[in-house]
């Protein structure tokens, strides 16, 4: 894909996301709130070593199809039998083929927290995202103006949403970390620009986050020495998805990533 694809994928979610809502209502979404049930998202990437947030991704505008054959129920289970803290489902569709059914089925398929991996741009895709049961959502600093951030993020809060905050650079953290004092910064190693994929962002940005925060490495990990790096450098959790999907056994995987015996 030529071009800015940030922008591309942002301006075709906007018109995706008119769509959802002439077809669905957003009464109809708040009226299914008083169903959820919460997992604990944030206080699963804090415990000792690093946590591992596995991704359910089924293709990519840089890699393309990942992997065909296996239903969500089959990635999910296999990533909480390997002792993934978390998981995280990609549900935007055009680019990466998700959607909320993989969302929903994630949800009544596993027992690990759930975070909705999206370009999330509108209110009305908060409360989706809680009506489709997630835990979590990600908010991209790249993707968003700061009076965007500032609200989509006060109204996961009001739902009781936590919130991943991606950035990339020193701009986007600071942004994170002024706008909205965010308390899970997600350091993207991808420039959504152009998808290429450098490791060092992590250990760049890491000085500059202020201590308590809680900071997740994503994108380019795929080994237990590169989980031992960030381990010892005061990464709390990482976010792997392709590496995992495109694994022979996805249990074995996640096992030799957080460092569990094979069964």
């Amino acid at each position: 894909m030529n071009g800015n694809v940030l922008e591309r994928i942002v301006e075709s979610t906007r018109d995706e996301v008119r769509r959802r809502q002439a077809s669905v209502p957003l009464r109809e979404l708040e009226q299914a709130l008083a169903h959820r049930d919460d997992r604990p998202f944030s206080e699963a990437l804090t415990r000792p070593g690093v946590s591992l947030i596995a991704e359910h991704k089924r293709r990519s505008p840089s890699a393309g199809t990942i992997r065909e054959g296996a239903t969500v129920s089959d990635v999910v289970q296999a990533y909480e039998l390997g002792g993934a803290a978390a998981v995280s489902i990609l549900t935007e569709g055009a680019h990466f083929a998700g959607s909320l059914d993989d969302l929903r089925e994630a949800r009544e398929s596993c027992h690990l927290p759930v975070l909705r991996k999206d370009f999330i741009v509108d209110v009305y895709q908060v409360y989706e995202t809680a009506a489709a049961g997630a835990d979590a959502l990600l908010l991209i600093c790249a993707a968003l103006s700061v009076g965007d951030l500032t609200d989509l993020y006060g109204e996961a809060q009001a739902l009781d949403l936590d919130v991943l905050v991606e950035v990339h650079d020193e701009r986007e953290l600071e942004l994170a970390l002024e706008a909205i004092d965010a308390d899970v910064i997600g350091i993207n190693n991808r420039d959504l620009t152009d998808f290429s994929v450098d490791l060092d962002r992590t250990y760049e940005l890491l000085s500059e986050v202020p201590a308590g925060k809680t900071v997740v490495s994503e994108s380019g990990i795929h080994s237990r020495d590169q989980l031992d790096d960030l381990e010892r450098v005061g990464v709390d959790a990482v976010l792997v998805g392709e590496a995992l999907m495109r694994a022979s056994d996805m249990a074995d995987a996640v096992r030799a990533l957080v460092g569990h015996e094979t069964l």
